[in-house]
């Protein structure tokens, strides 16, 4: 099986960095286009919102909240545009067709709407680990997009250990034997 178009979800933590370079790697091997990937989530960027009547709060001072608020996403916005940009130049310089996207949404939601989008044959994405309490509370993105994915997904995963190294759920094989070209 080959892969034209990889879609790969980034963070900003080791994890992300590791989806990265498997990624780069992959588009390389199999030849492909490589699209990174980064959602904002709107929720943590900007906290519960108010309404103007809530908790006796003057109207001004509300629309002073709201602006810090709006400053504060266009602020990680803009950072998060230039992390992208400059990875997106770094695989550019190593001969990969790549581009970039990020959205204001749900983590799940957006890496499967976008591989719809674009017609993506491979997501890639980190799985942290969490199980039990944590994944219900907090959600699982890899397991959303395992479900959701209109395309082959292979997530990497954190070892339970304290170390950061990488296990892949493709049990450290070489991606290249996993998605042999044809």
């Amino acid at each position: 099986m080959t892969f034209k178009k990889i879609l790969a979800a980034l963070d900003q933590s080791p994890l992300g960095q590791s989806i990265y370079e498997q990624a780069l790697e992959l588009a390389k091997t199999q030849n492909a286009e490589l699209m990174l990937y980064h959602a904002l989530n709107p929720d943590l960027i900007l906290g519960p919102m108010l309404l103007p009547g809530e908790m006796g709060l003057a109207p001004q001072l509300v629309t002073q909240a709201y602006e810090a608020q709006q400053n504060y996403l266009d602020r990680q916005t803009q950072e998060v545009r230039d992390w992208l940009n400059d990875l997106c130049q770094g695989a550019i310089a190593q001969g990969v067709s790549t581009r970039f996207s990020y959205r204001c949404t749900d983590a799940g939601r957006g890496i499967c709407d976008l591989a719809k989008e674009w017609n993506a044959d491979l997501v890639l994405l980190g799985r942290r680990g969490r199980s039990g309490l944590a994944e219900a509370l907090l959600g699982s993105v890899s397991n959303y997009v395992l479900h959701h994915a209109p395309c082959a997904v292979l997530v990497l995963q954190t070892t339970p250990t304290p170390s950061t190294a990488l296990q892949s759920d493709v049990a450290q094989t070489d991606l290249a034997k996993t998605a042999p070209l044809s």
